[in-house]
């Protein structure tokens, strides 16, 4: 059905405007009558050329699902039928994408699937987490506090990985700006100094032949050597996304220095976090920590989940094979013992989630201080490095002359 772009007056004079899906334009105007809202402009929305090619739709944002979960859940409290409570989100919602998808989305709740079924049509945006907690507040009457819950969960997520991804942006522009300069530096300005040599007639320093050399090198060879880095990034994203490349980068990664510090501790707050979110929400523990391994984001992090659910299967309780699998601090897994014992294992859960959240700030500030200088010393020694190597002849010519 087309889509109309309305104007129009409510009972205070105020202007109200909007879009409205409908048959024609005089089903649009009876709408607006009924909501009391007087027609003053009612105009046919063109249509999108781009509207079946998906490179061109806007992407579904984190922050539009957060959103989404928010109004939906003061939605239900306020006691709105959840058709209507979509058929609202849908009205307001200005991502196009998104609001396609709540229309359909509407459509297989009035179909009569549940909405957890629904949800589940669309798993990039709405992930086993989201559908599973959703069932499970279908199920226990208890939606909105879940959709609230929800809201909440995804937003400290999204906090911690724009922190995460924040500490580890910064030094890797840094070094592709590095390489740019370097690169430039080689190809373009030493070749500009070497034909000035060749004048003088005398023999050149070692280190500034040394550098004169590395620049035909990288000049002659420029080609290959972009050929082979493109390769060699291609070829290292076929092996990461076999089983044995996963398990082996993100082991490596999780045993660096500083690095690895920092990625562990943003696991245990993310496994705590989620874990606590569901169990809260009333669902299974079994099924809570398949979830939670799909969602770890490391391979090492993921086998050690499963290990646990394999353990707690079999009986065990959960903080035992925690320990067992090295990645989990002692600490961590004794306060999950004592969440077990005193029957209060989500509570405990969210306060480690709490802790860790406080953890990997204080490990992103203490990253950014170590790569700080490190990157300052590195670009000094490398650039200034080139610099006296072009100068040192002029230098020697100096010499010569006084």
């Amino acid at each position: 059905m087309p889509v109309f772009k309305w104007e129009g007056k409510n009972r205070r004079n105020e202007i109200l405007k909007g879009d409205m899906e409908a048959a024609s334009e005089a089903v649009i105007r009876n709408n607006l009558m009924r909501m009391n809202i007087t027609p003053v402009k009612i105009k046919k929305k063109p249509k999108d050329l781009f509207e079946n090619v998906s490179f061109f739709q806007p992407r579904v944002r984190n922050k539009d699902v957060i959103l989404f979960a928010r109004q939906f859940s003061t939605m239900i409290d306020a006691g709105l039928p959840i058709i209507q409570c979509l058929d609202i989100l849908h009205a307001q919602q200005e991502n196009k994408t998104f609001k396609k998808m709540l229309k359909k989305i509407k459509e297989s709740v009035e179909g009569g699937q549940t909405l957890a079924e629904a949800l589940k049509q669309y798993p990039k945006e709405f992930d086993d987490l989201f559908v599973n907690m959703v069932a499970a507040g279908e199920t226990g009457g208890i939606l909105d506090a879940i959709l609230r819950r929800l809201a909440a969960y995804l937003e400290k997520a999204a906090k911690l990985k724009s922190k995460v991804k924040g500490a580890l942006t910064y030094p890797v522009v840094v070094m592709i700006i590095a390489v740019l300069v370097v690169a430039v530096i080689l190809v373009f300005v030493i070749p500009v100094f070497q034909d000035m040599f060749s004048d003088f007639g005398s023999s050149l320093p070692a280190f500034t032949q040394f550098v004169v050399a590395l620049s035909n090198f990288v000049k002659s060879k420029i080609a290959y050597i972009g050929g082979a880095l493109i390769l060699f990034i291609f070829a290292f994203r076929k092996f990461y996304h076999t089983e044995r490349g996963r398990v082996l980068v993100d082991n490596m990664l999780l045993r660096l220095p500083v690095v690895g510090m920092l990625l562990r501790k943003v696991a245990v707050a993310r496994f705590s976090r989620t874990m606590g979110t569901m169990l809260a929400s009333g669902v299974a523990i079994l099924d809570a920590l398949d979830i939670v391994g799909k969602t770890a984001g490391n391979k090492t992090v993921e086998r050690a989940v499963y290990k646990v659910r394999a353990g707690i299967a079999e009986g065990r309780t959960m903080a035992a094979p925690l320990l067992e699998s090295g990645v989990f601090p002692p600490m961590v897994c004794q306060m999950i013992s004592v969440g077990e014992s005193t029957g209060a294992l989500d509570a405990m859960l969210e306060k480690i989630a709490d802790f860790y959240d406080e953890e990997v700030d204080q490990a992103v500030e203490n990253l950014t201080s170590l790569i700080e200088p490190f990157m300052l010393v590195f670009l000094g020694v490398v650039i200034g490095g080139l610099v006296i190597a072009m100068y040192l002849p002029i230098f020697k010519m100096a010499g010569a002359i006084g």
